[in-house]
């Protein structure tokens, strides 16, 4: 099932590309041969990869047709390929593995990142960025409206705890593999305009697996269920503003020669 929604999704695109621009201002590379963006979406963040670097031979990878189909045709000059992350393998080691807000989607992080750091060269960087904001309202209200109806039995199992673990777990999985690494966390705080902005944010990520699951008259009430708990928690300001903090795990780790 294809959930994405590219013109949903690029409603708050600035916002959403914000974390890989600094994520990339992070990565201490001078010309890498091979790059990858894993979970590259609508191929924004891999032009800006192309742009940086543009000697190196980089690759968007990602499991939506939809979202491919819109990267493909604003950058024709970059190549993407459709492939489940879960299982993806590059042909050969990568000077760099990026991901930016996609690794958030699948689970098992220890296997899976161990795996990933080992397909970089000696000495390649894996530089990642995730949605560390799970247990806030705009996510905590899913699960509400998930209970809130007569889908509650369908929805459930959709629901996940949150696929992100703290800093220091994230520096256990790495560190043995990598020669240096940095991690951090930043709550970028959102400002954003409209009639319930933060449930417009959801519908084009967290919230489009529940939407797709519903025939169209229950998805209505269901989204409308999720819409009066967000705006509750999250009104507009006097100045019509909403703002939306959102909280954001990053790391750069350097494979290890002999990792």
């Amino acid at each position: 099932m294809d959930v994405w929604n590219p013109a949903q999704y690029h409603r708050f695109a600035d916002a959403r590309l914000r974390p890989a621009i600094d994520l990339l201002a992070r990565i201490p590379l001078a010309e890498p041969a091979t790059i990858y963006d894993l979970g590259c979406g609508s191929g924004r963040t891999t032009d800006l990869l192309a742009r940086r670097w543009p000697k190196a031979r980089i690759v968007g990878v990602d499991s939506s047709a939809k979202m491919l189909a819109s990267a493909r045709q604003e950058f024709p000059q970059i190549e993407f390929v459709q492939a489940d992350l879960a299982q993806w393998s590059p042909r050969a080691p990568a000077d760099l593995l990026f991901s930016n807000a996609a690794l958030h989607w699948l689970d098992d992080h220890p296997a899976l990142f161990r795996r990933l750091i080992g397909q970089t060269a000696p000495g390649g960087q894996f530089a990642v960025q995730m949605p560390h904001n799970h247990d806030q309202p705009s996510h905590r209200a899913i699960a509400a409206a998930v209970e809130a109806g007569p889908w509650r039995q369908r929805l459930r199992p959709l629901l996940r705890p949150s696929p992100v673990s703290q800093a220091a777990q994230y520096h256990a999985m790495l560190a043995p593999r990598a020669r240096r690494l940095d991690i951090w966390e930043t709550t970028y705080l959102q400002i954003l305009e409209g009639a319930n902005p933060v449930a417009e944010w959801t519908k084009g990520t967290a919230l489009s697996p529940f939407l797709e699951a519903l025939e169209a008259s229950e998805r209505a009430e269901f989204e409308a269920t999720y819409r009066a708990l967000v705006v509750e928690a999250y009104p507009a300001n006097a100045r019509g503003k909403t703002l939306f903090p959102f909280r954001r795990l990053f790391f750069v780790a350097e494979r290890d020669s002999v990792g």
